[in-house]
């Protein structure tokens, strides 16, 4: 199995809610920060907002204010919460799981490719009326 496992995307009317999960397994997960990934047709991938150890968090400038990161360290797991969805929320999103340095958590979340330890398969979340 997959280090970590996401779930929870489907089709979504907009205006409408979803909440991701990421399940984590063979890693000590209270000492990872945690990021979730999107990546739309023809796009590459973006940092949504990432969690660290210590629950501070980070949010992209386009999901701020509608999207809220946690995590459940005791159940190895996060969640994105994402509300009042649009059509450019649309995409496969990714939970990742790194070594971060508090101090430089901004700078990793909005670099996926600063990424390389663990990473999910993904899940669609498809914003369509």
């Amino acid at each position: 199995q997959s280090p970590l496992v996401e779930s929870g995307g489907g089709l979504v009317q907009p205006g409408g809610s979803l909440t991701l999960s990421c399940a984590a397994s063979g890693f000590t997960f209270d000492y990872w920060t945690i990021g979730w990934f999107r990546q739309a047709p023809g796009k590459e991938r973006e940092g949504v907002a990432c969690i660290g150890t210590s629950g501070d968090t980070y949010y992209s400038d386009s999901v701020k204010g509608r999207f809220t990161i946690s995590r459940d360290n005791a159940k190895s797991m996060s969640f994105l919460l994402m509300n009042n969805l649009d059509a450019g929320d649309t995409g496969l999103y990714y939970c990742a799981a790194d070594l971060v340095n508090p101090r430089v958590l901004v700078g990793r979340c909005r670099a996926p490719s600063s990424w390389d330890d663990y990473w999910g398969q993904g899940t669609q979340v498809t914003v369509s009326a």
